[in-house]
């Protein structure tokens, strides 16, 4: 796999692969925890939960058999990092992983990776090889005697809900992907009924780099609530989309500035399921205490119609929707169908405003993160944008 020249801090910084398992080996699993709680490493999938308290519920856990889930079933809209890191950096995440496995005590890891990315699976199998060809894989890894720990990959089969870590678990037990009601959860209850941890690739990637510089170096970068760098994919109305590593708190504005985005009106944070922000507030923080996000970033040029923006997201919570939560499966339903009477003129502003409050309704309601947060889109694209989508008009039915 060839890698691309890329500058970071974190992240896209030099590492070579074992260095951070050799280190670890050396560490008492306690050690470890410590520099990952003074890191203040939070999940870089989008909840922000702390790893260290996950590591650390799974690692107390008296069990036979524990797992490492890594989550790469990347399927929010707009983002596509994970497979940066996948295809260029794999060191990062199996090393992580394995040294995940030595912390809470697991002995099997397993890579849960997005059905569209099927193309990727020779050449992560063919790395996994590699590493256990130089014992960082296997039996008694880098010598490390009673230390067995391996890793193998599975495909997702595209169902969006998959992201969410129980539906992921209810897939690979070989069931339907649909979110489990909680409590017990992963840590207590996860694959097969054994206490699991379930990363995302770049939690799992940011971990050797603590491992080898230690939690105060990492928390050296970013915000005080939002440590360390982030990853961001960028697209839409941009001259230069791409995967960049930014520290937390970067402004929208600085973001903007750096892919080249010249006359944004609107930017998506954190996918189809996040907010949209209007220029008005483009100096918001890119931070879980201001603008939270997984990582994706789309722009929309002034050109864009962002009734038709909303259209297509919510198109995609309809499709994805498991069906198995009412709040999801009929909200989403009634959203859309807004929409599509604001296209036609056929609405109500009080009508609207119920439509608002079905959303917030969702958000506290709905079963899993679908559910939760689809309505986002919806609730600050007609917030912020309402001048443009309804242009003063109240509609056929008036006001």
């Amino acid at each position: 796999m060839e890698k691309k020249e890329r500058k970071g801090i974190v992240l896209f910084s030099e590492y070579k692969r074992g260095e951070a398992i050799k280190k670890a080996l050396e560490k008492s699993r306690e050690d470890i925890l410590f520099e990952l709680r003074e890191s203040k490493l939070k999940g870089r999938g989008g909840a922000g939960f702390p790893t260290a308290t996950k590591w650390n519920m799974v690692a107390a856990a008296k069990s036979d058999k524990k797992y490492i889930i890594c989550n790469a079933d990347e399927g929010e809209p707009g983002t596509f990092k994970d497979r940066v890191l996948l295809l260029e950096y794999p060191e990062l995440v199996f090393d992580g992983m394995v040294v995940a496995g030595y912390t809470i005590g697991a002995s099997e890891g397993i890579v849960y990776l997005r059905g569209e990315y099927e193309y990727m699976l020779k050449s992560l199998n063919d790395y996994l090889e590699a590493m256990r060809k130089d014992n960082l894989l296997g039996k008694n890894i880098a010598g490390k005697k009673g230390f067995d720990f391996d890793i193998t990959i599975r495909l997702g089969s595209g169902a969006y809900v998959c992201g969410e870590e129980t539906a992921l678990i209810e897939s690979l037990e070989g069931n339907r992907g649909e979110a489990r009601n909680r409590p017990p959860y992963p840590v207590n209850t996860g694959y097969m009924g054994k206490p699991t941890v379930v990363n995302n690739v770049e939690t799992l990637a940011s971990v050797p780099h603590i491992v080898l510089k230690g939690g105060e170096w990492f928390k050296k970068y970013g915000t005080d609530k939002s440590t360390g760098s982030k990853l961001f994919s960028v697209s839409g109305d941009c001259e230069r989309p791409g995967v960049y590593e930014l520290q937390w708190g970067t402004t929208i504005n600085e973001l903007l500035e750096i892919v080249g985005a010249k006359d944004a009106k609107a930017v998506q944070v954190g996918g189809a399921s996040g907010i949209c922000i209007p220029k008005s507030q483009f100096d918001r923080s890119l931070a879980y205490e201001d603008a939270a996000t997984g990582g994706s970033i789309m722009i929309f040029g002034e050109g864009r119609n962002m009734l038709h923006v909303l259209k297509n997201f919510m198109e995609f919570f309809v499709e994805e929707s498991c069906g198995q939560c009412t709040p999801c499966r009929i909200g989403n339903t009634k959203l859309l169908e807004g929409i599509e009477m604001i296209e036609k003129g056929e609405y109500t502003f009080s009508y609207v405003n119920k439509l608002k409050e079905l959303g917030q309704t969702m958000k506290v309601a709905s079963k899993c993160g679908l559910g939760q947060s689809s309505p986002n889109a919806f609730i600050s694209i007609l917030e912020n944008f309402k001048e443009e989508i309804f242009n003063g008009n109240g509609g056929r039915n008036g006001k």
